[in-house]
């Protein structure tokens, strides 16, 4: 059983978001989002895929849709297909997400075809 302990895998960058992936396969993935004050994701959409977001820590400005509204550690959402979704840290403390996209939008693994869990790395297709 892959287990992963979130607290000794996030990484922040005053340079941009991070994106540090704690599991993937063909159908999914799970990635941690660390946001230093100030950073973004940029608004986009995703035509087939849905996306979940879970604040861990912190809170931080997120848009779903047409929606904007601030979010708190322990609250949750979903960008379903196709609709507009992003973050943005609008605090003066760091922002940790819990971030689900199913099926997986980019499955680029040389574990492809099995259920291998891949080795924790960051991701940098943002």
């Amino acid at each position: 059983m892959e287990v992963r302990k979130i607290t000794k895998v996030v990484q922040f960058s005053s340079e941009k978001m991070q994106k540090i992936n704690l599991f993937e396969s063909p159908r999914m993935f799970c990635d941690i989002y660390c946001l230093e004050p100030g950073q973004k994701q940029k608004v986009h959409s995703h035509e087939g895929n849905d996306k979940i977001y879970y604040v861990v820590q912190g809170e931080g400005r997120f848009t779903i849709g047409q929606e904007m509204r601030l979010l708190k550690s322990g609250e949750i959402t979903c960008a379903f297909s196709g609709e507009l979704h992003g973050v943005e840290n609008t605090s003066n403390a760091r922002l940790t997400c819990l971030v689900f996209m199913a099926p997986h939008a980019s499955w680029k693994d040389s574990t492809k075809g099995t259920d291998e869990v891949p080795t924790l790395h960051t991701r940098t297709d943002y």
